[in-house]
């Protein structure tokens, strides 16, 4: 026990932490604790990707955020050493980071990223396969010595492999939009994150004194009484055989269910694991027909890599929206697995994406059946641990669900074909605020990659803004409107939110980054503007290739006379 007590203690350099990653070992830094997590990954509740994308990372806040206390401790008997000092992240293997195996001939290479010449815009090319890393990387090699090269490849994406041309014009752009950000928020050099995140911690000890994180069971009383109310209605006026108004209760039902469902999953009501796992699959899955567990997967990457058109499989919507021009390079997304190919069919819905951005998300609902579905019969939850049995759990709740809605209620009480259909849309159609609420407070937001020395609450921030509406209206946004607020601290209770927005301002004036806050109305115009500037960019591109393909018509056949 000693020697075990002994090892975990020991430090451990930079090099020997790339050398453990170069040999696929699941790494991650957690108050400066070093922690292996390949025989955890298949038993994490949250999923694999989640742990994936902080490999070679300090992931303290986002541990911290995103766990609660116990799981924290549990942690710690993963742990084969510590670190020493302040630690630089590596960019993680799954988002194109290059790792040397390690031999104790070796120096040790921690301080290389502070005392090289480098400057942060090199070293934040985002992972992208349109950005010419391959100019970069010869670049960096004229300024850095041989020693210290490697280390800095392990921190930017690998070059570009395909085939096809490059589009320049995408390329410029790109770097158009990180440029933007380096303008507008903090620098990224060690001095200043590491205020950042010092001052972000100090505020999580603010909040949690102020009772912030303590859940107002008697807010759930009032929401317990508005969710019977709708599904009251929705029964009476089904009896009424007034099956539009029933619909539409039915759908006021389901958007309200969500924002507890949502709670749960990041075990905001009750603050145990197993409990709130519960609550969450009865609202998600018995009553509202949706997965919680693939809720719960998706959501977690998407907490961590917000906002990445690579990694956030919440912005990854190809072939029906855009929300960068990046898409037009047929990205890999790391979630998916596969390509988002920027096909035909997509060159035509991007255009007019601006255009078609409220009929799909009225619709979004069942598209949300489907990944539902997806990540219950493939068994993408975990399979061990505390989380094996939510799979089976999930099942009964789908079984039940299409029993009482789809039989009982569709099948059993309509009597005609075109009330059913119509029962179906309008109460799937009247959830369609929500989404729109969601995707709100992102795609108006940055999708640049400012690379992995970037802070966490400075990375939420950048990529996310809230809606700002009176207090009497916090019902209907069901808070989930501080978007921002909880990104930057996702278990505190949403009722908590309005409360904690007076201590983000002001660390956010004390760290200086912006506070994006819009009006419901702004934010919608700030969608559209945002998703008609990359329709525009889209239909330049084409208009450029058709150019191109016109002129190379004409040189050859000027050539062959």
């Amino acid at each position: 026990m000693a020697t075990r007590e002994k090892a975990r203690d020991r430090v451990l350099s930079r090099r020997e932490v790339e050398g453990m990653i170069a040999e696929d070992k699941l790494i991650i830094i957690v108050d400066d604790k070093v922690l292996r997590l390949d025989a955890w990954i298949k038993f994490h509740p949250g999923g694999d990707m989640a742990i994936k994308h902080m490999v070679g990372k300090d992931a303290t806040d986002e541990v911290n955020a995103l766990h609660s206390q116990e799981a924290r401790q549990r942690m710690n008997k993963f742990q084969i050493g510590r670190i020493e000092g302040r630690w630089t992240n590596f960019m993680p293997p799954i988002q194109g980071g290059r790792f040397r195996p390690y031999h104790e001939t070796d120096a040790d290479e921690t301080e290389y990223l502070v005392n090289s010449e480098l400057s942060i815009e090199e070293i934040s090319a985002p992972p992208s396969p349109i950005f010419e890393i391959e100019e970069d990387a010869f670049g960096l090699r004229r300024r850095l010595s041989v020693s210290t090269m490697s280390s800095v490849l392990s921190a930017i994406p690998p070059p570009a492999t395909e085939d096809k041309p490059r589009g320049y014009v995408i390329d410029a752009r790109t770097q158009q939009e990180i440029d933007l950000d380096l303008s507008k928020y903090p620098p990224l050099d060690a001095k200043h994150q590491e205020n950042i995140t010092q001052k972000y911690r100090q505020l999580n000890e603010r909040i949690r004194a102020a009772g912030l994180y303590d859940c107002n069971y008697s807010a759930y009383a009032i929401e317990i009484t508005r969710y019977t109310l709708f599904f009251s209605l929705f029964l009476f006026f089904l009896g009424k055989s007034w099956f539009c108004l029933s619909a539409f209760f039915l759908g006021c039902f389901w958007h309200q269910l969500v924002f507890s469902a949502h709670d749960a999953g990041h075990m905001g009501i009750t603050h145990n694991y197993q409990v709130d796992t519960v609550i969450g699959m009865i609202i998600a899955d018995y009553l509202g027909g949706l997965s919680l567990g693939w809720w719960k997967r998706s959501h977690n990457v998407h907490h961590i890599v917000t906002n990445a058109p690579e990694h956030d499989p919440d912005i990854e919507l190809m072939p029906f929206f855009a929300l960068s021009h990046r898409f037009f390079g047929s990205l890999r997304s790391t979630y998916y697995d596969r390509i988002m190919e920027y096909d035909a069919f997509a060159k035509i819905t991007v255009k007019y994406q601006h255009y078609m951005y409220y009929p799909i998300l009225l619709f979004g609902r069942f598209n949300l059946y489907f990944l539902s579905w997806e990540h219950i019969i493939c068994g993408l939850g975990p399979k061990h641990g505390a989380g094996w049995w939510h799979r089976w759990f999930e099942l009964a709740g789908q079984v039940f669900f299409w029993s009482w809605f789809g039989y009982g209620v569709v099948w059993c009480s309509i009597p005609s074909w075109w009330s059913r259909v119509a029962f179906v849309l309008i109460s799937h159609m009247v959830t369609a605020p929500l989404h729109v609420q969601i995707t709100l407070s992102h795609y108006a937001m940055s999708t640049a990659d400012l690379g992995p020395l970037e802070s966490f609450p400075q990375k939420m921030l950048r990529t996310t803004m809230d809606v700002d509406c009176p207090t009497w209206l916090d019902w209907f946004h069901g808070g989930l409107q501080f978007q921002a607020i909880h990104h930057l601290y996702p278990r505190i209770p949403r009722h908590n939110l309005r409360r904690t927005q007076e201590f983000v301002k002001e660390f956010c004036e004390e760290v200086e980054i912006p506070y994006a806050v819009f009006t419901f109305y702004d934010g919608n115009k700030e969608v559209i503007g945002r998703l008609g500037d990359v329709a525009k960019q889209a239909r330049m591109l084409e208009e450029c290739r058709k150019a191109c393909a016109e002129q190379g018509v004409f040189a050859d056949h000027h050539h062959s006379h």
